[in-house]
């Protein structure tokens, strides 16, 4: 089966919109396949601010309004406690409530941009949306991150290149407890980064630190802008370090 074929069989849906490579992928595949796919934003604490106007300005460039749900994440206990198994219950309380609000809206069909080279094993999250009944075209049709990356780019859609970028409670230690001042110390800092020219980068808590992890040949840019880091990054961590495993 292949894009046009599922949106043939499935003409009508919700979708989990993100605004990265795959659900951007997906929408525009659904645009172009004619089908009546409206695309949910659920905002969180988790996802920074670009994220967000990414999605509202890849929706608008279809021509389409992005539904915005806003939801206290941090109030779930079952993900702010932050163990092993948060990312199953951030999935299946976001796409909870997704799924409640499109059926509401006339949606009997949730999607989502899972894509072929997603290992359930590193994505607990996977489990809640086979729980919940979410269908994933992009896994179905057996599309690949390379493959959408190439289509993307063939089309011309600005996320072709975007860099895969997990949420802002990855960068938190398993255990230690998410705290919305947390997360925005940690989007400041990687704000302060992405300004400094830095790319695919993260900035972890480490016991009280910030953890800089960038691919190897950014190490270069980062010693040389060391005193630029450390002055920009002291408002929001005393400590800076560069941890020299790539990321």
């Amino acid at each position: 089966m292949n894009l046009e074929q599922f949106f043939s069989q499935i003409p009508k849906a919700a979708l989990g919109f993100s605004g990265g490579v795959d659900s951007a992928y997906l929408l525009y595949a659904a645009v172009q396949y004619g089908a009546e796919v409206c695309p949910y934003y659920v905002k969180t604490a988790f996802q920074p601010q670009f994220e967000y106007k990414d999605a509202k300005t890849f929706a608008q460039s279809l021509g389409m309004d992005l539904k915005v749900i806003e939801f206290d994440i941090l109030g779930e206990r079952t993900v702010a406690s932050n163990q092993e198994n948060r990312c199953y219950f951030c999935k299946k309380a976001l796409f909870t409530l997704l799924k409640r609000q499109a059926f509401e809206d006339g949606y009997s069909v949730i999607l989502d941009g899972t894509n072929a080279s997603d290992d359930p094993l590193d994505r607990p999250g996977m489990k809640a949306l086979e729980e919940l009944s979410v269908r994933s075209p992009l896994q179905e049709c057996g599309l690949s991150k390379e493959e959408i990356r190439r289509l993307s780019k063939k089309e011309g859609l600005f996320t072709w290149n975007k860099p895969a970028y997990a949420c802002l409670a990855t960068r938190i230690p398993t255990g230690k407890e998410i705290t919305k001042e947390l997360l925005e110390r940690i989007e400041q800092a990687e704000s302060v980064l992405f300004s400094l020219g830095f790319l695919d980068f993260r900035v972890r808590e480490f016991h009280g630190a910030a953890k800089i992890q960038l691919p190897k040949e950014q190490f270069l840019s980062a010693i040389e802008k060391r005193e630029e880091i450390l002055e920009r990054l002291s408002p929001y961590f005393q400590s800076v370090l560069l941890d020299m495993k790539e990321r």
